[in-house]
């Protein structure tokens, strides 16, 4: 059986080693799943999806290197999320070091206002989009910084990804919005 590294049931991570383009990074780690740094991956990911308050307004990526190091990035609204997944990543077997580089959004009521606003917007009963809503954590990320917004994670089609983008941008009070979402046809 062929274990998946790049998965996302409740949360979703991506799994980069830096000097190899992310096609060929996912069919070599796909190959390799057997190994140590294939493993330390699973594990990772499991820890992190089990984590109580990781939701749709935080986004973890994190990469194993071949020395067991997992280095974790990402944008997390909780100082206590960060922590957190660097305490549940240590413990992980195999792995000898953590690189924490999660970033944690500063407190803002604005900010939150537009969290709101923009899930409410995207998830709405009558988008194509609530379907994405229906699940612990959505695969949707909504990361707002400042007025900024950045939608990670991913959908089934680019009309979706598109759908995505349009209501965000419709949403009031936003300075910027940058779709970073993929489209990931396999798990659809």
């Amino acid at each position: 059986m062929r274990t998946r590294i790049t998965i996302w049931i409740s949360i979703v991570l991506l799994w980069i080693v830096p000097v190899l383009p992310q096609t060929a990074i996912a069919s070599s780690l796909r190959q390799n799943s057997g190994h140590l740094a294939g493993r330390i991956a699973d594990e990772v990911r499991h820890q992190l999806v089990m984590m109580p308050y990781y939701g749709v307004f935080d986004w973890l990526e994190g990469a194993v290197l071949p020395d067991g190091t997992v280095a974790l990035r990402g944008a997390v609204t909780r100082d206590t999320t960060k922590s957190d997944a660097e305490a549940r990543v240590r413990k992980v077997e195999g792995v000898s070091k953590v690189v924490n580089e999660l970033e944690v959004l500063p407190l803002s009521p604005s900010d939150d206002a537009i969290r709101i606003a923009m899930y409410r917007a995207i998830f709405k009963f009558e988008s194509p989009l609530f379907r994405y809503a229906t699940r612990a954590v959505p695969p949707i990320h909504i990361i707002v910084n400042n007025g900024r917004v950045t939608l990670k994670g991913f959908v089934a089609s680019d009309m979706d990804k598109q759908l995505a983008y349009t209501a965000a941008r419709n949403v009031s009070g936003v300075l910027e919005v940058t779709n970073e979402l993929m489209v990931d046809k396999e798990n659809y």
